[in-house]
């Protein structure tokens, strides 16, 4: 669960990148959140994962008040949310396994653990067979998926995927999609942040559009903020 209290953050610079932002997301939801470049949308994604902190109002995450958390608890909180990047950010030199693998080791997990997990996650994303692959020897939606089963594999209750399909064609950006749908039915809260609009239009999701650090639209619509973008 997401809210966000009348959140502005203003930058050293002066830049006030959000201006009285208030949302909620309820657990189990699929929300795109679009705008063009500049719009707040990065800076929404960084003070979900406590990266940021807000100027003001208050943003809590799946229980956790971000404004007043400890420096001890963020990486509690940030186990909680699974982040998909556009650019993959795999380890070269490591299999597919491992590179999932990775993600579970850096919170402590047993090896125990690690064997009975992945291979689920991989079965889930279409990867059952690419376990011992490396990076260089998958296609783009290859690797997307295995930046998806690393953010599922400790189980989180919210994904964020940050213009997943960016570098994928139309073919592949619609695999992913379906793929984080499947995710989403299963029960995880999934947050998709994009530019891309027939993409959010062929999808009947809750749409949330910000322009200029504000939430200009939020609704079942597909509302896009304009043609550009």
């Amino acid at each position: 669960m997401i809210d966000f209290e009348n959140v502005t953050k203003v930058y050293d610079t002066g830049n006030r990148a959000l201006d009285g932002v208030s949302l909620h997301i309820e657990d189990g939801e699929f929300v795109f959140l679009v705008g063009p470049s500049g719009s707040g949308k990065s800076t929404i994604i960084k003070l979900l994962t406590a990266e940021l902190e807000p100027t003001s109002g208050s943003i809590t995450v799946n229980g956790y008040q971000l404004d007043k958390i400890k420096k001890r608890q963020i990486p509690y909180m940030r186990r909680t949310v699974g982040v998909i990047f556009q650019d993959f950010r795999l380890i070269e030199n490591k299999t597919v396994f491992d590179n999932v693998a990775f993600a579970m080791r850096i919170v402590g997990a047993s090896n125990k653990e690690i064997k009975r997990r992945v291979p689920y996650v991989l079965d889930l994303v279409g990867l059952e067979n690419r376990g011992r692959r490396f990076p260089n020897e998958l296609s783009g939606g290859e690797q997307q998926r295995v930046t998806i089963a690393r953010a599922l594999v400790n189980n989180p209750a919210m994904i964020i995927a940050d213009e997943p399909t960016g570098n994928l064609d139309p073919v592949r950006s619609y695999e992913i999609m379906m793929l984080l749908e499947r995710i989403n039915a299963l029960g995880t809260t999934v947050m998709v942040v994009t530019h891309e609009r027939e993409l959010v239009n062929r999808f009947t999701k809750r749409v949330i559009a910000i322009d200029e650090g504000r939430i200009i639209n939020d609704g079942m619509d597909g509302y896009y903020i304009n043609e550009e973008n």
